[in-house]
């Protein structure tokens, strides 16, 4: 009889009973809106934003209602204009271009290399041919790239660098928090992130220009004085009629239910790392089977794996994940023909009017995603990697199934 996983790839831990206890009180008193406090309180979204500035290093923090609200708002911060170019790496979700297109601007792909990670000399002739002056810049799925050379690079081009720390909050370059390279780092809490709050984010920098247009932006109204993770008034006298109010507050609620969670990241990176390594170890020597290296300068958080099969045709990748999903493993195939639940790539976005993208089309032809959440054990983790490495040496042999369709089994980003 084979082994089959009967585990969640969706189920996360349950929120901390400190942040249980502050949402219930914010509950209990009713002040949920970031502005609405009593005398002498202090809102639990300005107090995030302080623990969430020491965190990461930075000066300022806002909170924000998602990940791709803080993208949109570090784009309009930085003053780019409707039909400008924006340079993103080709592998990366859907909310990366979506938060170019919401504020008019044209994205423009940068390939990937087979590390995951964006590929330096497409990024500098795509700069060059398009004069782009920004770099939305996907960590994706917890891969950090050279930042040393990437900054170099955009440096020398006068290219500001944005950071989408979506899959790398916690991690680091170098030491340097991921976020903290660029001009902007942005992170989200949604769900299935490193911290929890349904949905949620941050923007960092240490730009008081940037931080108070994206504090007003955020829509502060005349009340920026009552953030604390922020530039002076002085700052904001001087933007404060030239910036529209584009509302995207966090709320007491979701703040409340965050805050114990900054403290607990450090111990989630940990142990993340272990559950990682467990796949690493498990799938290591496999034929056919190609595990994707780290940098031995990259602190990453491990909170998905993924890995190639190099050269396999498309029908027996489908086979293959159709074989490990009737087994309980859950993946995701970055190279299926049409988008399904939350995976998509950039070939599937029309409305971004993508040229093809040779490297990264190859890549993407074999790349296969998997969830590891926190509720996951080391058990698990051994189960799941025999499971998925007899799996692939059962394509291997052509045993795959005749007539197997793409299969993707929803999961969310």
């Amino acid at each position: 009889m084979m082994e089959r996983f009967d585990g969640s790839f969706t189920q996360q831990e349950p929120i901390p009973e400190a942040g249980i206890a502050a949402a219930l009180e914010v509950l209990r008193h009713g002040r949920l809106h970031r502005y609405n406090v009593a005398p002498g309180e202090v809102a639990e979204t300005a107090l995030l934003e302080e623990e969430f500035a020491a965190f990461t290093g930075a000066r300022y923090c806002l909170a924000i209602a998602s990940g791709g609200a803080a993208m949109a708002t570090a784009l309009r911060a930085l003053q780019v204009k409707p039909g400008e170019p924006v340079l993103s790496n080709a592998f990366t979700l859907a909310p990366v271009p979506g938060a170019i297109a919401s504020i008019g601007a044209r994205p423009v792909f940068v390939e990937v290399t087979e590390d995951l990670t964006i590929d330096l000399a497409h990024l500098e002739a795509q700069a060059k041919a398009t004069g782009a002056r920004v770099l939305l810049l996907s960590h994706m799925r917890g891969h950090v790239g050279d930042m040393d050379a990437l900054m170099a690079l955009c440096d020398g081009l006068g290219i500001r660098v944005v950071e989408d720390c979506a899959h790398t909050m916690g991690a680091t370059w170098r030491g340097v928090a991921s976020g903290r390279h660029g001009a902007v780092g942005c992170y989200s809490t949604q769900t299935y992130k490193h911290m929890n709050s349904g949905e949620g984010g941050f923007l960092v920098t240490d730009d008081p220009d940037l931080a108070a247009r994206a504090v007003l932006l955020s829509g502060s109204y005349m009340l920026y004085g009552r953030h604390r993770a922020a530039p002076g008034p002085e700052v904001f006298e001087r933007l404060r009629l030239d910036v529209p109010n584009i509302s995207s507050r966090m709320d007491n609620l979701r703040a409340a239910i965050l805050r114990p969670q900054v403290a607990m990241l450090a111990e989630r990176r940990a142990r993340w790392r272990q559950l990682y390594e467990g796949m690493e170890a498990g799938l290591a020597d496999t034929p056919g089977l190609r595990l994707i290296p780290r940098p031995e300068w990259e602190d990453y958080v491990g909170s998905s794996f993924q890995f190639l099969l190099p050269g396999w045709e498309p029908r027996r990748v489908a086979g293959f994940v159709a074989r490990a999903a009737a087994r309980g493993v859950e993946l995701k195939w970055f190279g299926a023909a049409d988008p399904v639940a939350f995976t998509s790539r950039y070939a599937h976005w029309r409305y971004a009017s993508p040229e093809p993208l040779p490297q990264t089309d190859r890549v993407l032809a074999g790349l296969i995603d998997m969830r590891l959440p926190l509720t996951f054990t080391a058990e698990d983790v051994a189960v799941i990697t025999r499971i998925i490495r007899a799996e692939v040496l059962s394509a291997a042999q052509g045993e795959v199934g005749q007539g197997a369709e793409a299969v993707a089994v929803p999961l969310a980003d």
